[in-house]
């Protein structure tokens, strides 16, 4: 799993091919259900994205993320996750703080019955925490982490079912939004496989396009849909429309751009896929309430410099 080491590691970061060097934002094209192989916590060298659900388990020390403009710290014991599409950075940890990292397919959260609200937090970016911790997950999970390393096809379709079953018991015992913001709810049946299928494919579409001038019906079309049922169907399952998915993703990579470079406020509209810097100006606004060279401003105050 050579490809997950820059995850969790400061040194050799690769570059995805369309990803400008002078830009250190860093875009996984992987979809698979795998392990990190690392579990010692590094700092990270800048921000990153990728299209699974990433699951921490803080084995020991703890660990602080940069994730939607906040800081958010992991401590030892407790087990997160959250959507990898929203950039995220390790800006601190305890020294010699280790985890296990695991990486699932958006499509199992989309296929799960009854989670509708728990997977719309999701996909709206939330950072979920497990509030009840069992005495045997420390162990659970490094067994998981070994046997998807392992490549055996049979071990990972085991513990596929595993996990869901956790996955399914957070959402009963309870958990959290580290963030603290509510969100709405968005609902999908788990027999809707092929609707799934769609779903997971615009999604992926949008994660590696949005910078691009896109729209609603590309994204539909990319999928072999009408637009109108593309446009439902997705709804229905994240909970916001295509175009908000569109922007939401352009605005998360504005917001690791004005904290990793020294770009221009102008040059960021653009590089995130925004047409004019007017629009840009105000979606950001909107959503974040306060002005890019503020946020920015204040993001540098915290002590995160430029990678």
């Amino acid at each position: 799993m050579e490809h997950l080491k820059p995850l969790i590691e400061d040194e050799s970061v690769p570059v995805h091919p369309d990803h400008d060097p002078r830009h250190p934002l860093v875009v996984f094209g992987d979809h698979r259900f795998c392990a990190g192989e690392n579990l010692v916590v590094q700092r990270m060298a800048g921000p990153h994205m990728h299209s699974q659900i990433e699951l921490n388990f803080v084995l020991s020390g703890n660990m602080t993320y940069w994730f939607d403009g906040r800081e958010l710290t992991v401590d030892e014991g407790r087990l997160c996750l959250f959507w990898g599409m929203i950039p995220h950075q390790v800006i601190d940890r305890r020294e010699g703080t280790r985890f296990v990292c695991l990486y699932v397919p958006m499509s199992v959260f989309l296929g799960l019955a009854n989670l509708s609200r728990f997977r719309d937090a999701v996909f709206r970016g939330a950072m979920i925490e497990a509030l009840e911790i069992r005495s045997y997950d420390r162990d659970i999970f490094m067994r998981w982490r070994e046997e998807l390393l392992a490549g055996d096809g049979n071990l990972t379709e085991i513990v596929r079912n595993e996990l869901t079953a956790r996955v399914l018991r957070i959402e009963r015992e309870g958990w959290c939004d580290l963030r603290e913001e509510g969100s709405a709810i968005a609902r999908f049946s788990a027999s809707d496989s092929e609707r799934v299928e769609h779903v997971e494919r615009m999604l992926r579409f949008i994660a590696e396009h949005a910078l691009e001038p896109i729209s609603a019906d590309d994204v539909g079309n990319d999928a072999g849909l009408h637009p109108n049922y593309a446009m439902a169907i997705f709804k229905r399952a994240v909970g916001h429309t295509i175009n908000q998915a569109i922007v939401r993703h352009r605005l998360d990579t504005a917001q690791s751009l004005l904290i990793s470079t020294d770009l221009s406020i102008t040059d960021v509209a653009f590089e995130s896929g925004f047409g004019s810097v007017s629009r840009f100006y105000e979606a950001f606004a909107a959503r974040f309430l306060e002005k890019p060279t503020a946020f920015r401003r204040r993001m540098r105050a915290k002590g995160i410099p430029p990678a």
